[in-house]
């Protein structure tokens, strides 16, 4: 069973110094959370996020994606069915750049769609703090932070540091399996 603590905040500054102070108060990282409207800046840093692997599989991809694509076109226009049309040689390179550059462009788009979808386990359409009323705001103009506990005597701890830290709203969500 796990327990969703949430408190809600003014600002992207409250929840940064709620965070922080959480971390002084000896919570770990992973059990940190941070929900706002729009990007808050130093936010990731506060929360010690690792920067996303996506970036280079995408990267790699797009490279393997272009040698593929240009692969393909050399081996069918010099190798396999060499044509001489208009006196053209059958490696002609630049006329391989668009195809090869869309193939970049596609291999790398693909690469970072499925990458979301397995390394942040996506679709996940419902999520317990999504039944909470007031958490709503998330996405329109409040600040949430979230601990999550394993125990529910864990809670309470939680709840009054939330309090403690001027939390205008906060709650106790159960995962219901």
């Amino acid at each position: 069973m796990r327990y969703w603590v949430v408190g809600e905040f003014g600002s992207g500054d409250e929840v940064k110094k709620a965070l922080r102070r959480l971390r002084e108060l000896g919570y770990a990282k992973e059990t940190l959370d941070a929900f706002s409207p729009y990007p808050v800046e130093g936010l990731e840093e506060v929360l010690e996020l690792k920067p996303s692997p996506l970036r280079g599989f995408a990267f790699v991809a797009g490279l393997m994606g272009a040698a593929f694509g240009y692969g393909v076109q050399w081996w069918t226009n010099a190798v396999d069915w060499p044509l001489n049309v208009g006196n053209r040689p059958p490696h002609a390179g630049p006329a391989f750049v668009p195809i090869t550059f869309e193939m970049m462009v596609l291999f790398a788009a693909l690469t970072l769609f499925l990458g979301l979808m397995w390394l942040y386990r996506f679709p996940r359409p419902h999520h317990p703090l999504f039944e909470l009323e007031s958490f709503r705001t998330a996405s329109t103009g409040g600040f949430w932070v979230s601990v999550t506990t394993e125990r529910r005597e864990e809670t309470e701890p939680v709840l009054r540091h939330l309090r403690g830290l001027a939390a205008r709203n906060t709650s106790v969500v159960e995962e219901k399996e």
